[in-house]
């Protein structure tokens, strides 16, 4: 068992009495997906709040190529989606959860195309449906060819002109959710622009923040993408789970971006091939679904390649594809690619893993309730145990509008029934003491990202994890300052989520899906169990649970 780790309640001194207020029925923290779903569901009863940290199109949804999977084809059925994402999962998937996933997906997903007009792809009357990696069947949907996130991001925003109860605040940073008595009352928030604070109060929190790619410094995931609404989360009493299981994308394009382009998978659904530099096909004979095996079969064997031939790149061979299918079905990776000079239907794509989603998060319940009242949490901030050890890939849209409808339902139930009540008198404070040291956050940073990306990236082993740990631990007095500006901020939630990873990883001694040891190759069936994270005074510290143990209610620490 680990030393507990100390991380402080909140990031800030503040005295609630002599801030500026707001009061709603429900915040809804992100824009992406997730939380703009759940926002415009509950707003039609009830007031809502949704704050995200940037401008509303800057998140992780816009950047989504692929599409959203669900059982819609003649052939396909929930069993076989709940089969492949089972599968996937490598033996950590809550089967509850999903299983509401692939039965309910298919009315979510016409539902949101009917309710935004988005415009997906369609072969006559029907959606058109590809195939992507684990996947036994065709069954993901998309819009625009490689634009889906995009085209769902637009449709949902559009929505948002005619919601009277809702109210967006751009460029707002959530420091930490206020708990009073056990039971979430609002958030702390900042004016990114001026520094300032701010309340919002109200019956619930919604946390849809996104991944923690920006932890890594090779990542497909938008600059905002750093971990915050885990932290703020574990910070405020809610437990962390699976957080060891980081998805590397396979086919990111290998040229100095940051982000990192993603090549979508997609792709290989219509015919693309990994190959090496001699253009030898590398999942030949790996996985019976060659190209399509699930993302952590595909980024094994790319890195395996790669460290025996000495090469940091491998490519992506689209000839099999015809040119004018390449530029219609993917006119934004045909595009983006001609622009660094490379003509995809001329010439092999070079590509490499980068980090990409976290299929773990914040433990919630089939509603998307944490342990802490009146606090949800929706989208890949959440681990509902829908992706076990390695996501099914296109299950994160899906998992979005699916979690989101229930919270949405379920806050109603709750609220109806006198079990939300608006918050009244919250006289929370919070005072500690203040060290002034002196920090390069720029370069803290930098060295964060270079070491997860060495020592907690695809490969991990018991002495770069400890590498890791010890840089976290003689940077630890990092979160006994106090800054008023998100970059501080958004550096002290870095560490504590890093910090949670590496623990996680360093305990788990086996590898399992997105988990590689190369100390311990093999799964370990005593290890069919997820590391569970969570917030005491004395420090944070974990404690293992058995699938479908996740989020049990009776669970003791």
């Amino acid at each position: 068992m680990m030393t507990q780790i100390p991380i402080p309640r909140y990031l800030l001194d503040f005295d609630l009495e002599s801030l500026p207020a707001r009061h709603c029925d429900m915040v809804v923290v992100g824009s992406g997906v997730a939380g703009l779903s759940t926002a415009l569901r509950v707003a039609r009863r009830y007031r809502v709040c949704l704050l995200t940290k940037s401008s509303l199109t800057v998140n992780a949804t816009t950047a989504a190529q692929g599409g959203i999977a669900s059982a819609l084809a003649p052939g396909d059925s929930p069993e076989l989606h709940f089969r492949d994402t089972v599968e996937t999962g490598r033996g950590l998937c809550e089967e509850e959860a999903v299983w509401i996933l692939v039965r309910e997906g298919p009315e979510r997903l016409l539902e949101l195309i009917e309710e935004t007009g988005a415009d997906f792809d369609r072969e006559g009357d029907r959606l058109a449906l590809t195939t992507e990696g684990g996947h036994s069947r065709a069954r993901v949907a998309h819009a625009r060819g490689d634009a889906t996130g995009s085209e769902l991001e637009a449709g949902l925003t559009r929505r948002l002109l005619y919601q009277k109860r809702l109210s967006v605040h751009e460029d707002y940073f959530v420091v930490d959710v206020l708990v009073d008595q056990g039971r979430c009352v609002g958030v702390l928030g900042m004016d990114v622009e001026k520094g300032t604070l701010s309340c919002f109060l109200s019956s619930a929190v919604v946390l849809a923040t996104g991944g923690l790619g920006q932890l890594f410094l090779v990542t497909t995931n938008p600059w905002i993408c750093t971990g915050d609404g885990v932290a703020v989360g574990l910070r405020a009493g809610a437990e962390v789970a699976d957080l060891e299981f980081i998805q590397f994308h396979p086919t990111a394009l290998h040229l100095p971006e940051s982000p990192r382009w993603l090549i979508s998978e997609a792709m290989r659904g219509e015919g693309a091939v990994i190959v090496d530099h001699r253009g030898r096909r590398i999942m030949k004979g790996v996985h019976p679904l060659e190209d399509l095996a699930p993302r952590d079969v595909v980024v094994a064997q790319m890195v395996r390649v790669m460290k025996e031939q000495d090469e940091d790149h491998l490519f992506l061979d689209t000839s099999g594809i015809p040119p004018e299918r390449l530029k219609e079905r993917f006119p934004n990776i045909y595009q983006h690619c001609l622009e660094a000079g490379i003509d995809i239907t001329r010439m092999p794509i070079p590509v490499s893993p980068a980090a990409h989603y976290a299929s773990g998060g914040l433990v919630t319940d089939v509603w998307g309730k944490t342990p802490v009242q009146g606090l949800y949490a929706c989208g890949e901030v959440a681990c509902t145990g829908v992706h076990g050890a390695n996501r099914l890939a296109s299950n994160s849209l899906l998992e979005g509008l699916v979690f989101g409808h229930r919270i949405a339902q379920d806050f109603g139930r709750r609220r109806e029934a006198g079990e939300l009540e608006p918050p009244r008198g919250v006289p929370i404070s919070h005072r500690r003491k203040k060290r002034d040291l002196p920090v390069d956050l720029q370069l803290l940073r930098a060295h964060l990202q270079q070491l997860m990306m060495d020592d907690v990236g695809v490969r991990r082993s018991r002495e770069g994890l400890e590498e890791a740990r010890d840089f976290l631990e003689e940077n630890w007095d990092l979160l006994d300052l106090q800054f008023l500006n998100p970059a501080g901020l958004e550096l002290q939630n870095m560490f504590i989520v890093a910090r949670v990873i590496v623990e996680a990883a360093l305990a788990r001694e086996e590898s399992r899906g997105c988990h590689f040891r190369t100390d311990f190759p093999g799964e370990a069936e005593h290890w069919r169990r997820h590391i569970v994270f969570r917030r005491s005074e004395e420090g944070v510290r974990f404690c293992t649970r058995g699938v479908g143990e996740l989020a049990s209610p009776e669970y003791e620490w």
